[in-house]
C-alpha cells in the first residue's frame, strides 16, 4: 500500500483527502499545510505519492513539484487545483496526475490508483 504525504494550505481539503484516502484503505503518513512543511515532510517521510496543492502561501506547489522531482523523480505526484490553466505547466514538470477543483471521490481513488 502506498505512502501518502498531503500537502494542502486548507485544513478542510487536507481532512477531506485524509477521510477519503483512509476510508479507501491507504495509509496517509503525514499532512503540511504550506510548501516549506510539504518539503520537510517530504524528505523526513519519503513517501511514495504527494497530494500537492498549486495555490498555497510562501511556497506554492509549483515549486515543491521541482524539488520532489530533483529530489526522486520516481515519486508520484497528484496536483489539486481550481485552476486547471496550470495543468500543461504541472505536466511539464513530472506530475503524474492533474484533479480540478472541486473533484470527486472516484478522481482522486483513480489517481492514486494509477499512481500506485
Amino acid at each position: 500500500m502506498p505512502r501518502i504525504l498531503i500537502v494542502d494550505d486548507s485544513a478542510v481539503n487536507r481532512n477531506i483527502l485524509r477521510n477519503i484516502l483512509e476510508k479507501e484503505g491507504f495509509d496517509v503518513i503525514a499532512e503540511a499545510e504550506n510548501g516549506e512543511t510539504g518539503i520537510d515532510e517530504y524528505l523526513d517521510k519519503s513517501p511514495d505519492i504527494v497530494t500537492l496543492d498549486i495555490s498555497m502561501p510562501g511556497i506554492g506547489g509549483i515549486e515543491v513539484l521541482k524539488h520532489i522531482k530533483e529530489h526522486n523523480p520516481h515519486t508520484k505526484v497528484i496536483m489539486l487545483s481550481a485552476d486547471g490553466g496550470q495543468k500543461e505547466r504541472a505536466a511539464e514538470l513530472g506530475a503524474d496526475e492533474f484533479i480540478t477543483k472541486p473533484y470527486q471521490i472516484s478522481e482522486i481513488m483513480n489517481a492514486v490508483k494509477n499512481c500506485s
